[in-house]
């Protein structure tokens, strides 16, 4: 499911313009996003916890020449489901 069709399905089963829908799904993206940034976490309940993890430096490999290459240590954006997230796919 793509974001277009995730403002559609929400849009359909609450009764809301899709334009509203979008502009709510935006600003949630956008209060995650900036959250990271500056270090926090974001939790909801029951879904699951957005967190920043930082990635260590290692060597990698060029796939067309084979050559060793150094991959900076950095951050990446990390996900954990909730219970409830957990339970709802296992059923």
């Amino acid at each position: 499911m793509n974001k277009s069709q995730l403002i559609n399905k929400i849009a359909l089963d609450e009764d809301i313009s899709k334009s509203v829908v979008g502009r709510v799904l935006d600003a949630l993206t956008c209060s995650i996003s900036t959250a990271l940034k500056s270090g926090d976490e974001v939790v909801i309940v029951g879904f699951g916890r957005f967190s920043v993890r930082n990635r260590a430096a290692r060597i990698g490999r060029n796939p067309q020449t084979g050559q060793e290459i150094n991959i900076p240590a950095g951050k990446i954006p990390g996900f954990r489901a909730g219970k409830t997230l957990k339970n709802a796919i296992n059923l």
